[in-house]
């Protein structure tokens, strides 16, 4: 092409060039700015930015939508339990469940089955006078549900399914459990004083038990001791139902101070860790007083002579229940003229314990015990002038007055629970001081 033009006349060339020059120039001209439809109210759109397009949707399209959502279904109410309406039927002495049953308006054969339910259903036929059994029917004049209260906590319900057959449930009532404190001062016993202080036999016995390796509660005890306890008490519904274990306990005798703290594994301890649990107890017996002291020179009563007395005399009733005073072996259980029947214990290889005058005895020769454990009663056999234990204790084969040896020492808490015992040891300590305070301020008041 280019040759071609190359041949052209001078004028051609230059009308040519004019062509194309003109055309170059109206295309570098700038043009107008792009717009969008009238639906963009004539404004130019610009690069980089968002625009939100419209869409229409058809009334079909509607419909179609409004079809397709998932329609709320309405969740169906759980079905209510019949509410029973019962009558109650008290215990008259000489009731059995047959009386009450036909008292009731209930078959004999509606009693079997009820009964032969199970173990629980069992025990109603143990119902007391005055204790009170609830009955309500269905609209068959069937029975369809039986109320008994077993305790204040627990309830026994049985009920008729709809295949004919009781079945069991006990409802138990939450129990709360709270501390409570007592303490008194001593008079003349210290049962007495434990009555005064509105604790229970129960209470006034493991308290007892708590120091017992300490103070002979029985001979030691003197006018002006004093004592105090923090206890649990358990409620139901805002009542008082009874009381639990004891918590922490005080016992001030002939001015000393002795405290015990109840550790997470039930046992009690002192303030610095050591178990008030020791090696022996201090007596084996609960007795009423001692008729006959230790005494290396004692006048005896059956002979008139003089003759050692290397043991202590408990007096009691016969019957009365004798312990082994610690852990050991029974090395022997027999019976002669002299001793009557009596117990001889070995404990490891240092110490012996000797029970004589026995009723009977509860142990034979190579059985081991438990300390606290039972091997015989108070009695009057052998050569005695009454009921009375006579008690020996012997250190490497040497008696000694089982009212003053110095018992082995007790086992401390090991140093791990020690750290998590002494944070409850001392803020039971801190309770027992304020009980001691309050007292301080009534006797004041008295």
């Amino acid at each position: 092409m280019v040759h071609v033009v190359h041949k052209l006349p001078k004028k051609h060339k230059m009308l040519i060039v004019g062509l194309l020059s003109a055309m170059v120039g109206i295309a570098l001209i700038p043009s107008e700015k792009a717009t969008a439809s009238k639906d963009n109210d004539g404004k130019a759109l610009e690069v980089g930015k968002r625009y939100e397009l419209p869409v229409k949707i058809s009334e079909k399209t509607e419909q179609l939508t409004e079809l397709d959502a998932a329609p709320e279904v309405p969740v169906a109410a759980a079905p209510k339990q019949p509410e029973f309406q019962f009558k109650d039927h008290k215990v008259k002495s000489g009731d059995n469940l047959a009386l009450i049953f036909k008292r009731a308006g209930y078959s004999a054969k509606t009693l079997h089955n009820l009964v032969n339910t199970n173990a629980e259903t069992r025990k109603l036929t143990k119902i007391h006078p005055g204790e009170v059994l609830s009955f309500a029917s269905n609209a068959e004049g069937e029975l369809a549900q039986l109320k008994y209260v077993l305790s204040k906590t627990d309830t026994l319900f049985v009920t008729l399914n709809p295949d004919g057959q009781y079945h069991t449930k006990i409802e138990s009532k939450e129990i709360e459990t709270r501390e409570k404190s007592a303490g008194g001062k001593i008079n003349s016993s210290f049962w007495s004083a434990g009555i005064s202080a509105g604790l229970s036999e129960r209470q006034i016995m493991n308290f007892a038990d708590i120091f017992g390796w300490d103070v002979d509660f029985a001979n030691e005890i003197r006018k002006g001791d004093t004592f105090a306890l923090i206890y649990e008490s358990h409620y139901v519904d805002g009542e008082e139902i009874g009381t639990g274990k004891i918590v922490a306990a005080e016992f001030v005798n002939q001015g000393e101070r002795y405290s015990a703290i109840r550790h997470t594994d039930g046992e009690f301890y002192t303030p610095e860790g050591r178990s008030m649990k020791k090696a022996f107890l201090r007596a084996p017996v609960n007795f009423k007083y001692i008729s006959s002291s230790f005494n290396p020179r004692r006048l005896h009563p059956v002979t008139g002579r003089v003759s050692a007395h290397r043991g202590i005399d408990y007096a009691a009733r016969v019957g009365t229940p004798v312990v082994s005073s610690g852990k050991g072996k029974v090395i022997k259980s027999g019976y002669n003229r002299l001793n009557g029947n009596y117990v001889f214990i070995q404990h490891g290889s240092k110490y012996i314990t000797k029970y004589l005058h026995l009723h009977k005895r509860h142990v034979k020769t190579g059985q081991k015990v438990k300390q606290g454990q039972k091997i015989g009663t108070v009695g009057a056999t052998g050569r005695v002038t009454g009921a009375h234990l006579h008690y020996e204790f012997l250190v490497n084969g040497v008696h000694r007055n089982p009212k003053t040896v110095e018992l082995p020492k007790s086992v401390p808490l090991p140093k791990s629970e020690l750290a998590k015992f002494k944070p409850i040891a001392d803020t039971m300590l801190a309770k027992l001081q304020r009980n001691r305070e309050l007292m301080l301020v009534a006797n004041v008041k008295d």
